[in-house]
């Protein structure tokens, strides 16, 4: 019952939509009831009488109700449609906002593919299911009662007799309905593997054709796309099973009603037109069913889908704004680290009992073997992971007790991976700052060493770079990610391996705009190559353990130890 209250709920901006569409509805169905009784009167009363004057006027008034019956299937397949494609574009844009309020622990543990399908496919067919679903089912109980009344009215017990199929229907709807429900949550679930396979394969086609390994994907591919077809073979044999047996019996009812109709003319309990009047009426009241069918097939997939949209609605995200977080801006950059805590998974901690100070304007590198927890103790200032134990301050407060938006405008972040959207070199500058002037785009671009390159393309800014900026080299890219940083104007910086990728040439004049935009800011560096890192204020050597080691390149460099070492291993003894 929550689950249907939490389904109608998004009726409710769209009453008036719903009305006309559902009264429209009504009406159609209404007056195809009433076609059969006209046929009745025509067959018994206007063919005997033979005046050619009623007839014709007869018809003009049918031809009147057909039209109007016209307008009304116009309303309910266009507007009905307007109002289930209005709920898909809500639920569509609630599901998008939850996924960026979502944690980065929940896209570790989610396939991208499964998140695509959900806020496509899933969503077309809960679209589907919020016109037809309760429109259907209430036209379907009327027409069946009220052509149940008017057979009724012609005779009694043929149509007793007609309505005694009418339970084992709906046992055989109830029964399909159960198993196509569970067949189409499975084939969600392909749909999105299916999704995940694509988006590895097509992404990824660089390094896939660089291997030459086109023939392995085009096998992990034929896996997925033959589960996918099994799955939906399967909803289809159900779904023809429940069509056939349905039809069947709908063919056995009319020759029912044919031979028992036969049978009551013969011996004058029937006239000719009430016959056909009779036979057009269990016409009338076979499409209800048909209706039905139809709800079979769309019901379990909007179901299914709607509940997977729940899921995702209802996933708590484990970092979000605590109730009485305070907005915070011009932080001064003052970091410390109290006894901090965190593993991904609960039995396994990275980082255990961290204490450490960083001063505002202080340039701090941390250096160590990979996966001892750099990137993860840098992750956790901007609240991409919540501390398992601790606390993160910044000027004296516990990040905690900011907003996100408000915390995470405060920090800026160069990566080795640059992420670039595809659009503009504009549109990727103006990431950092979305109400920056061309004026102040063009700065980013000068003081990032980037503003030659672009005067130098057809375009300039409107140039577009293609998805993930594949059109620009990785220097380019780089320095794109720094433009931004300069516009966002952040008082607090992270550089994880910002320049880990890129040649030595290139990995010099990006060094150089790096240095001009750490320039009065809290600086926290993440890097392999020392030589990067040798002007850092202070360096913080990590490992397994925790921080071995801290301070300036020459003291560290002294004191013989894995600094030291690690120093040796890159340069040789000096």
């Amino acid at each position: 019952m929550n689950t249907l209250r939490r389904f109608f709920s998004y009726y409710k901006p769209y009453k008036g939509l719903f009305v006309l569409d559902f009264t429209c509805a009504v009406v159609a169905g209404l007056l195809e009831l009433a076609f059969p009784l006209a046929v009745n009167q025509f067959v018994d009363k206007l063919l005997p009488g033979g005046d050619w004057s009623l007839i014709v006027l007869a018809c003009v008034g049918l031809l009147g109700v057909y039209l109007l019956n016209t307008l009304l299937q116009f309303i309910v397949t266009y507007w009905g449609h307007m109002l289930g494609v209005n709920i898909e574009t809500d639920m569509r844009k609630k599901l998008f906002e939850k996924l960026q309020k979502l944690s980065f622990r929940y896209f570790d543990n989610t396939k991208t593919g499964h998140l695509v399908g959900r806020i496509t496919n899933d969503l077309n067919d809960i679209g589907e299911m919020a016109h037809h679903g309760p429109e259907d089912v209430f036209i379907a109980i009327m027409t069946l009662i009220g052509s149940f009344a008017l057979m009724f009215s012609i005779h009694p017990t043929l149509t007793l007799l007609t309505f005694v199929v009418i339970p084992f229907m709906v046992w055989i709807a109830y029964h399909f309905s159960r198993k196509m429900t569970g067949t189409y949550r499975n084939l969600f679930h392909k749909v999105g593997d299916f999704n995940a396979r694509v988006e590895e394969a097509v992404g990824g086609i660089r390094v896939v054709q660089a291997f030459a390994n086109e023939a392995h994907e085009n096998k992990l591919f034929a896996v997925n796309n033959g589960q996918y077809r099994i799955t939906k073979l399967l909803a289809y044999k159900i779904m023809a099973k429940s069509s056939s047996i349905t039809y069947m019996m709908m063919r056995l009812v009319s020759m029912f009603v044919m031979i028992a109709g036969t049978w009551f003319v013969l011996r004058g309990e029937l006239t000719n037109g009430q016959f056909v009047g009779f036979l057009l009426l269990t016409n009338v009241f076979f499409r209800p069913i048909e209706k039905i069918n139809n709800v079979i097939e769309s019901y379990p997939k909007g179901v299914a889908g709607f509940k997977r949209y729940l899921e995702v609605l209802d996933t708590e995200s484990d970092v979000a704004d605590a109730p009485d977080a305070v907005a915070v801006s011009s932080l001064k950059g003052d970091i410390r680290f109290r006894d901090v805590s965190f593993g991904y998974e609960q039995d396994k901690r990275i980082l255990d009992g961290i204490q450490l100070s960083i001063h505002a304007g202080e340039t701090v590198a941390f250096v160590g073997p990979s996966g001892a927890g750099k990137t993860t103790l840098c992750s956790l200032l901007p609240r991409f992971y919540d501390v398992t134990d601790g606390a993160i301050t910044i000027d004296g407060l516990d990040i905690r007790q900011m907003t996100l938006e408000s915390l995470r405008r405060q920090i800026g972040i160069v990566q080795q991976d640059v992420f670039l959207f595809s659009g503009s070199i504009r549109d990727n500058i103006a990431y950092g700052d979305l109400d920056a002037s061309t004026e102040a785009i063009w700065e980013a671009a000068r003081r990032a060493k980037l503003d030659d390159m672009i005067r130098e393309l057809p375009d300039q800014m409107e140039t577009e770079i293609g998805e993930r900026g594949v059109k620009l080299s990785g220097g380019q890219k780089q320095r794109m990610a720094i433009a931004r940083m300069f516009l966002k104007n952040p008082p607090i910086l992270i550089l994880d391996e910002a320049t880990s990728a890129l040649d030595t040439e290139t990995e010099a004049a990006i060094q150089q705009s790096l240095a001009e935009l750490s320039e009065g800011r809290t600086t926290l560096v993440i890097a392999h190559r020392l030589a990067t890192i040798r002007n850092a204020d202070r360096i913080v050597v990590v490992t397994e353990e925790g921080i071995a080691e801290e301070g300036p390149h020459r003291e560290l460099v002294e004191a013989g130890g894995i600094y030291a070492r690690l120093h040796t291993a890159q340069f040789g003894p000096s």
